[in-house]
């Protein structure tokens, strides 16, 4: 990062702050001060939250980080490429995009730092649950962090890189609804591993001992138990008494809390087949990408851009983007092909820079030509 930086041969290194006092948002203030109703763990057991999760972590944190000026790319540095050491781009950021969801904060520690402009150089994901803050007298900003337990410096080496999402994360403005969702997982659970009854014998006879009912319900059960016909005598009556899953509507409310959990996430309910019957609108796969971005993906990738673009970590007139216009938003061939003609014949590119926009390598048109070939017998006419 220090080689695309300003020369600062005659000043001494810059004093790099991760971020100064953040202030405390929201009702629910920060990750630490309230304790959410549920656990990311709790969370992700209910298959719509994980499906939103890993649609919401996964596109970007598949994608490249580009490092850029005036909308040109530059070279990357190091760390753009592979933020921590231990492990790989993709994975550091699946777990930043994964805190930004579920508690609206993510950290980077930094773990190494340029000599030149003391601009990091190395960071490594530190989990939410390991880290601690110590506010001012009002609980209004941030003076301090703990992770496990020990202070860590506000600039430098070691200190915090904080990612602020724009809303206080779902473990905490989501809480109530997730824990609904597990509830009716846990009756619909109980109704499938414990049945009720499927009926009550009623004795219209004398009186039995309780080794002669004992008997019979023990007839009966392994009767059900091996699908064969039970038999009652004519003194008793079964009557049926229970309610499957379906009756108990278990079904229906799975599937209206599916969709309320994709409201919560801001996900379209067809993305995580919360809604079968609705019908697709978009014209093309593309649409429905960049309808997605737009609507669900940009304010998590707005937070990570935005923080790896200030000053303390990019200089100044540089910025981080995600390409998601290579990978995620990319063309088909044929339409790509068709801007690249349109491109050519309108002279607002040439050959090369359209080989380059399909990372084609470039090829010469200047063929040598075959020499002749000579033969010392042979006469002229």
């Amino acid at each position: 990062m220090g080689l695309f930086g300003l020369t600062r041969a005659t000043k001494s290194p810059l004093i790099i702050e991760a971020q100064k006092n953040p202030q405390v948002r929201g009702d629910s203030v920060w990750w630490q001060v309230v304790t959410t109703p549920v656990t990311r763990a709790e969370a992700m057991s209910v298959p719509a939250i994980a499906r939103c999760r890993n649609l919401i972590v996964g596109v970007p944190a598949t994608s490249p980080l580009q490092l850029k000026r005036d909308d040109q790319e530059l070279p990357n540095p190091l760390w753009l490429d592979q933020p921590s050491a231990s492990q790989a781009r993709a994975v550091t950021m699946a777990w930043t995009f994964d805190s930004l969801f579920f508690y609206g904060i993510s950290f980077w520690q930094i773990t190494e730092i340029y000599a030149d402009d003391g601009r990091p150089a190395r960071f490594r994901w530190v989990d939410n649950q390991r880290v601690s803050a110590n506010y001012n007298k009002n609980t209004t900003e941030v003076i301090g962090y703990y992770v496990d337990g020990e202070n860590v410096p506000m600039s430098g080496l070691n200190s915090l890189v904080t990612f602020q999402a724009l809303d206080e994360g779902i473990l905490s403005r989501g809480g109530n609804t997730i824990r609904a969702a597990i509830d009716l997982q846990k009756a619909a659970r109980i109704a499938a591993a414990s049945p009720m009854p499927a009926g009550v014998l009623k004795n219209n006879g004398a009186e039995l001992s309780d080794g002669e009912v004992q008997g019979i319900l023990s007839a009966w059960r392994t009767a059900r138990s091996n699908n064969s016909i039970a038999y009652v005598s004519a003194s008793l009556d079964f009557n049926t008494q229970s309610f499957s899953p379906k009756d108990m509507m278990y079904v229906e409310a799975i599937q209206n809390m599916a969709l309320e959990c994709a409201r919560m996430c801001n996900i379209e309910a067809a993305d995580i087949s919360a809604e079968t019957t609705r019908p697709m609108t978009y014209s093309n796969i593309q649409d429905k990408r960049r309808d997605f971005v737009a609507n669900s993906l940009q304010p998590y990738i707005s937070a990570v851009e935005d923080r790896l673009s200030m000053e303390d970590i990019t200089p100044r007139g540089q910025e981080v983007r995600i390409d998601l216009d290579e990978t995620f938003l990319r063309a088909n061939a044929l339409d790509r092909l068709t801007v690249i003609e349109k491109l050519l014949t309108l002279g607002l590119i040439d050959i090369p820079t359209a080989q380059d926009m399909e990372d084609l390598a470039p090829s010469t048109n200047e063929i040598s030509p075959t020499p002749p070939i000579e033969n010392e017998g042979a006469t002229t006419p």
